[in-house]
């Protein structure tokens, strides 16, 4: 057996809720290729599962990309437009893992990231910044993950030389502790 298959997650088992008031994703992709524009996305669910081992543990994510936010609104109408993210026929990015592993703070996520109808392998590097009980309630876990897509990988191929081809994915996310009996 792996490691990812014998070693446990340094969390509860269970299904661990989502909390999207102390959770962001965003993203870089240059520009002219001189500088970089900056964005997040401000609808996000997401699924945590600990099992017994890494392996029967899972993490699920859907973005809703109408809600992309650069921080400019016609910038903002122009990505979601059929030549960019068409989310008329795209509307949501998801990502499902398929293998966890590392220890300590330090971890990495392979899966499969679907935007519309495509679906390739991305790989998350992984920071664990621990646990925490909050003062309102519940047992909170925080995760930082950083990787990278190719665009055109995607689909999306408006604008080459004006819009870098690599798209650079930061989430920062927490997640509740399951109830315990």
């Amino acid at each position: 057996m792996t490691t990812s298959q014998t070693t446990a997650l340094p969390l509860s088992a269970g299904a661990w809720a989502f909390d999207p008031f102390h959770s962001a994703v965003g993203f870089t992709i240059r520009h002219l290729g001189i500088s970089k524009v900056r964005g997040r996305f401000d609808q996000l669910d997401a699924t945590l599962t600990v099992g017994e081992t890494l392996a029967a543990s899972s993490v699920t994510a859907t973005v809703a990309l109408e809600s992309v936010n650069t921080g400019n609104a016609d910038r903002d109408a122009h990505v979601r437009a059929s030549d960019l993210l068409d989310v008329a026929n795209r509307p949501t990015m998801s990502f499902r893992s398929t293998r966890i592993e590392g220890s300590g703070e330090d971890w990495t996520m392979e899966g499969e990231l679907t935007i519309g109808e495509v679906t390739r392998p991305v790989t998350f590097a992984v920071e664990f910044g621990g646990v925490a009980d909050a003062p309102m309630g519940g047992r909170h876990a925080g995760f930082e993950a950083t990787g990278e897509i190719r665009r055109s990988e995607y689909g999306l191929t408006f604008a080459p030389g004006l819009l870098g081809e690599v798209v650079k994915i930061h989430l920062d996310v927490q997640f509740v502790a399951p109830a315990q009996a």
